[in-house]
């Protein structure tokens, strides 16, 4: 008997109460990890000037799988609101540090985006909800081709993805309508500005390895000047450079 109401609470975590097939266990922790969301934006909104994050935004972070994006032994705390290690000594993203900085990008459906740091891949299948393309580089090659691996796997196959220094950008796909940057650089990549569209928006965290990192938001002017403003205070790895590791 015991035996038999273990199996059927098992089962219940997986089939719904209507039967229509089964069950996300993963639904109710991604709708808390979105209503922390916009919490967290409307007690900072003082600092960003942002009260409330873009519905699309939150719709897209709603739909992507958090828990395909970390290790399996961190699953179970995939949607809390943290960073989370993913090896390497790189980490995925806070959710709700994604869900600004995919805001302040604002990608649309008719936009080429490149990300700079794929780490899991996390970031770049938000931005796939949102823009039409996205391009993301990776300098760390296993950490690379296992985001490849998983993007593939979840089907996301307007991603393109590269093994190499993104502070050099993907100058052979440029001109980008946005571009995103996930590690924190000591200054602002010139590749990177010249990969923009005049138009175009970078957003990126820059400072220190230690301390005092400000996310930028970067705006190219149709004359191809750029505007510079600050967004809030941060903390990321530091961006790396050189050959792939």
């Amino acid at each position: 008997m015991a035996r038999a109401m273990l199996l059927f609470l098992l089962a219940s975590l997986f089939v719904p109460a209507n039967g229509a097939g089964p069950r996300d266990p993963y639904a109710e922790p991604r709708r808390l990890m979105i209503a922390e969301i916009a919490a967290m934006a409307r007690a900072t909104a003082a600092e960003t000037a942002r009260p409330a994050i873009a519905a699309e935004v939150l719709a897209a972070m709603e739909k992507v799988p958090r828990h395909r994006f970390v290790p399996a032994p961190l699953r179970a705390y995939a949607y809390e609101n943290r960073p989370q290690p993913i090896g390497s000594g790189q980490t995925i993203s806070q959710p709700y540090i994604v869900a600004l900085m995919t805001d302040l990008l604002a990608p649309r459906r008719d936009h080429r985006v490149l990300e700079v740091g794929t780490g899991s891949g996390y970031q770049a299948a938000v931005l796939a909800e949102l823009a039409g393309t996205v391009y993301t580089i990776e300098i760390v090659e296993s950490l690379g081709r296992e985001a490849a691996r998983t993007l593939a796997e979840l089907g996301y196959n307007n991603v393109r993805t590269r093994i190499g220094d993104g502070y050099q950008g993907w100058p052979e796909e440029a001109p980008f309508d946005g571009i995103m940057v996930t590690a924190a650089a000591s200054d602002v990549p010139q590749p990177l500005i010249g990969q923009l569209k005049p138009g175009g928006r970078l957003v990126i965290p820059v400072g220190g390895r230690f301390g005092g990192q400000d996310l930028l938001i970067v705006e190219k002017r149709p004359d191809g000047k750029t505007t510079t403003r600050r967004s809030v205070a941060v903390r990321f790895v530091p961006l790396t450079r050189g050959a792939p590791r």
